[in-house]
């Protein structure tokens, strides 16, 4: 049976222009290969509506789960949540248990619950909410897209609240050789082990160490005793 697929979907000009550096997917990629959903593709878009509802469409078609980061604070470019409901068909408004969730939290702190903060309670019809124990304001699923903060603790928790939900496959393992040749070296040997191998992926990572060229060659699959036969193999050609 083939793994579930996933994409990630990065939102907001604070990353495109430099000023912010994502740590999101670099976590959501560790999280999803332990429980056997195989990250296919990452984009960063803008701020922007159209570019947004674009993309979740043809990323939520194309992958069995959509993961975003970003837009769903309280300011005016927190846009998120309106496009995700317009590429899902879905309409959008304030939701009442999100409002008392945001209310109760507002009133613990002695804060004004206002307009602002009421934006982070605007839900589309149909979705379910994600837990985010860190600052109360949820995110949500609506199909197969999950909806989440940008902010890392935060997006960390919300991933924590949707794992279990999803149903995985067998666990993505990997494992490596160093070799201290140049790509070129072995790239032909190396190609055919692949081939001998085809339900694995093979994958070669040069480095240069002390003025020194070397590949770092990783073998994955799903499968353990493939992959220790292939290891078994690249270890008598490069060991």
């Amino acid at each position: 049976m083939t793994n579930p697929t996933a994409a990630m979907l990065v939102i907001g000009d604070e990353i495109l222009s430099g000023r912010t550096r994502d740590s999101n997917m670099h976590y959501l990629a560790g999280e999803l290969t332990r429980i056997g959903i195989a990250l296919r593709e990452a984009r960063v878009v803008a701020d922007v509506h159209e570019d947004i509802v674009a993309a979740v469409r043809a990323l939520s078609g194309r992958y069995d789960h959509l993961f975003t980061s970003g837009g769903i604070g309280p300011t005016h470019d927190d846009i998120t949540a309106d496009a995700v409901a317009e590429a899902m068909g879905a309409r959008i408004g304030h939701r009442a248990d999100a409002m008392a969730l945001l209310q109760a939290h507002y009133d613990r702190a002695g804060l004004p619950f206002n307009e602002a903060r009421q934006r982070m309670a605007r839900i589309p019809d149909g979705a379910t909410l994600i837990d985010n124990p860190v600052s109360t304001a949820p995110g949500f699923t609506i199909g197969n897209v999950h909806v989440m903060a940008g902010v890392p603790n935060i997006f960390q928790a919300m991933v924590a609240s949707v794992l279990p939900r999803l149903t995985g496959g067998p666990p993505l393992l990997s494992q490596s050789l160093r070799v201290d040749r140049g790509e070129g070296e072995i790239a032909a040997p190396f190609a055919a082990l692949a081939a001998e191998f085809p339900d694995l992926s093979m994958g070669s990572y040069p480095f240069i160490q002390n003025g020194a060229h070397g590949t770092n060659l990783v073998i994955r699959g799903t499968d353990p005793a493939r992959v220790d036969a292939a290891m078994v193999r690249l270890t008598q050609l490069f060991g």
